[in-house]
């Protein structure tokens, strides 16, 4: 992952507006007449579905490698989440939207852990 601040800042965003448009869209659709499980798969899907075309303005600018994987996964852990919340109980548009955030904030953290732990245990090659 990268270290340098604008490619952080820049992921920072990406994930942001990505949870909170998928967090948005999925309190409309979903709503307490949904089964739980239903909603979750089906927002896990939605929410990978949208995120791919929202990840491609932001490839441009902060690279596809470090966009891609983070955005991905928001959108989908984002949908999964929003959508069984609204499946439980009534989630205006802005609440949704702004679970939506906090969930791709949290996943961009899971993600900057998870490749630290992953470069600590690799085996250093030497030449």
């Amino acid at each position: 992952m990268e270290t340098r601040p604008y490619f952080i800042l820049g992921d920072l965003l990406a994930n942001a507006v990505v949870g909170g448009v998928i967090g948005g869209l999925a309190a409309a659709v979903f709503g307490p007449g949904w089964n739980m499980l239903l909603a979750m798969a089906v927002g896990m899907a939605l929410g990978m579905a949208l995120a791919l075309p929202a990840a491609f303005g932001f490839v441009a600018l902060f690279g596809a490698m470090e966009v891609m994987l983070p955005v991905m996964t928001t959108g989908m852990v984002a949908g999964m989440v929003v959508a069984m919340a609204a499946a439980e109980r009534a989630i205006p548009l802005g609440a949704g939207a702004l679970l939506g955030v906090e969930t791709g904030i949290g996943v961009l953290i899971a993600v900057y852990l998870a490749n630290a732990l992953i470069k600590r245990r690799a085996p250093k090659w030497t030449s």
